[in-house]
């Protein structure tokens, strides 16, 4: 894209001064104005493995993004670089991969809070959208619905989805009915 700034990979563990140097974890593909920044929780094991975001088996985000009309074409965890071609950037709550959420420490949570609160004010998105009801409770330290919020967070509109992890009961068709109400969200933001 002409003009356009070089996405923000940090390359680092992120969220965790207390992690090893050499732990991997995904970057941060984030640039100034995008039209929204899509959070995880954290990666997962087989997504810090092969470096790419939502490649756990059975994840639905890549299927469910294409579905929705929020990306219009269809795309895989190979291509998560890409989604900035599209103004969506991806990040992560708390940086450290894991099995499964239930490992992170309330601590993890508290530094990822801080440091996730740094890049929405920095990078001034126009949605944030939260994979997840558990990721933004543990953000937002309250309740919430799927769906759209009512407060918006740094002048961004605040969109949760159920989570995409295999792991997450809820169907696939109400997985995509919400998604598709994030990309109606998306068409009405002015270009």
């Amino acid at each position: 894209m002409a003009g356009a700034t070089a996405p923000f990979e940090t390359g680092l563990p992120g969220a965790g001064g207390n992690q090893p140097a050499n732990m991997r974890t995904l970057p941060d593909y984030l640039r100034n104005g995008m039209k929204m920044i899509i959070v995880g929780c954290n990666p997962g094991d087989r997504s810090a493995r092969v470096g790419h975001y939502y490649a756990g088996r059975g994840n639905e985000f890549w299927p469910l993004l294409y579905d929705s009309r929020v990306i219009p074409e269809l795309l895989d965890h190979r291509d998560d670089k890409r989604m900035i071609e599209f103004g969506i950037g991806l990040t992560d709550l708390v940086k450290r991969p894991t099995r499964g959420v239930e490992e992170l420490k309330r601590e993890e949570f508290a530094e990822g809070r801080i440091l996730l609160s740094q890049k929405l004010e920095q990078f001034a998105p126009q949605v944030i959208a939260f994979n997840g009801v558990g990721t933004f409770e543990n953000f937002a330290q309250r309740p919430c619905k799927p769906g759209l919020q009512k407060e918006r967070l740094y002048g961004a509109q605040v969109f949760v989805l159920p989570s995409t992890s295999a792991k997450n009961a809820t169907g696939r068709g109400l997985k995509l009915r919400y998604f598709r109400q994030l990309a109606k969200l998306l068409e009405k933001l002015p270009k």
